[in-house]
């Protein structure tokens, strides 16, 4: 790159999360598209919170990924890439993000969703924030979009790897008989109406991740299904441990493949609430380490950005 040409901007894009039991009306509110959500439930998300610290470290894992990232970029090609973030629900909102970035002088952009697995409802939404916020600059920037990566093979040996970890941790007698069970964030069931591509990537994914360990036997299921009394993706995974505590399974190893960080999905449905349903059952549940900001993961994003860059990275 000649000293005068301006540097490719890396736009990671995650969820956002209330940094202050205070945030969680206005957040909330966002998520529902402005719609002010009742009392109740922001009484029930704030205990949420409450119950696992006041706040979550998504936004903290989410910018120490970018600076990972950005130091492994600038190790490689000096100067040639800048990395920002933007949040889909809170500061820095994709809004935010995109008029600094022109104004840093970036031109040409790559945008990344930290979610593997394609929704219209989900990383659709995203892709729409970046597109409203891109129409509207003097200049709109060049985007390149990487929609899904639910079969790049670094990100499934990475769960794959840290399914093997997480059996480990198991007392020995259930350590070769526990079953791998999947999750992800459920979604209205009206997506299938669109033929929306979520739930088959979501099978491809767990199916490779299960090969690479050779399982013969494995689920899926959904978890964190918003409360709009409207059907959701099924079976939950409350349920679904009942299911299997009737089939006589005694040991669980939980893959929430379908995040990348910890944040309320995790940090309480799973470390909260499935424990607590396993602990009834008598069951034995560990949980897989999340790829957070680890170097593991920065190995993945580096591979996804150069499959979209191609020669240039």
């Amino acid at each position: 790159m000649t000293d005068h040409a301006p540097p490719t901007g890396i736009f990671l894009l995650a969820y956002g999360t209330p940094e202050s039991l205070d945030d969680v009306e206005p957040y909330f509110t966002h998520i529902r598209g402005g719609r002010t959500p009742s009392p109740e439930a922001v009484a029930n998300l704030r205990e949420r919170y409450r119950l696992v610290g006041g706040r979550t470290p998504l936004k903290d894992l989410t910018f120490a990924v970018a600076d990972r990232l950005q130091a492994r970029l600038d190790a490689q090609s000096p100067g040639r890439y800048r990395v920002y973030v933007g949040m889909k629900h809170w500061h820095p909102f994709i809004a935010e993000t995109v008029p600094r970035i022109a104004r840093d002088g970036v031109r040409e952009v790559v945008a990344l969703v930290l979610a593997p697995h394609y929704s219209r409802m989900s990383v659709g939404g995203y892709r729409k924030y970046l597109d409203e916020a891109n129409g509207a600059l003097p200049q709109p920037l060049q985007v390149t979009f990487i929609e899904r990566w639910h079969d790049d093979p670094g990100f499934r040996r990475l769960i794959a790897d840290r399914i093997t970890e997480a059996r480990v941790t198991l007392p020995p007698d259930l350590r070769n008989e526990a079953l791998v069970l999947f999750s992800a964030h459920s979604l209205p069931e009206r997506i299938l109406s669109w033929n929306d591509p979520y739930p088959d990537e979501l099978r491809e994914s767990a199916a490779g991740i299960a090969a690479l360990l050779g399982l013969t036997d494995w689920r899926l299921c959904y978890q964190s299904a918003g409360m709009t009394g409207e059907p959701w993706l099924g079976p939950d995974i409350l349920d679904y441990l009942e299911e299997l505590h009737n089939e006589g399974v005694r040991a669980v190893i939980s893959a929430p493949f379908g995040f990348v960080a910890d944040h309320l999905e995790v940090l309480w449905d799973i470390d909260h609430e499935a424990q607590e349903k396993a602990a009834e059952l008598g069951m034995t549940l560990r949980r897989i380490r999340m790829p957070n900001a680890d170097d593991e993961f920065v190995d993945v994003l580096v591979a996804l950005l150069r499959a979209a860059l191609g020669k240039r990275l």
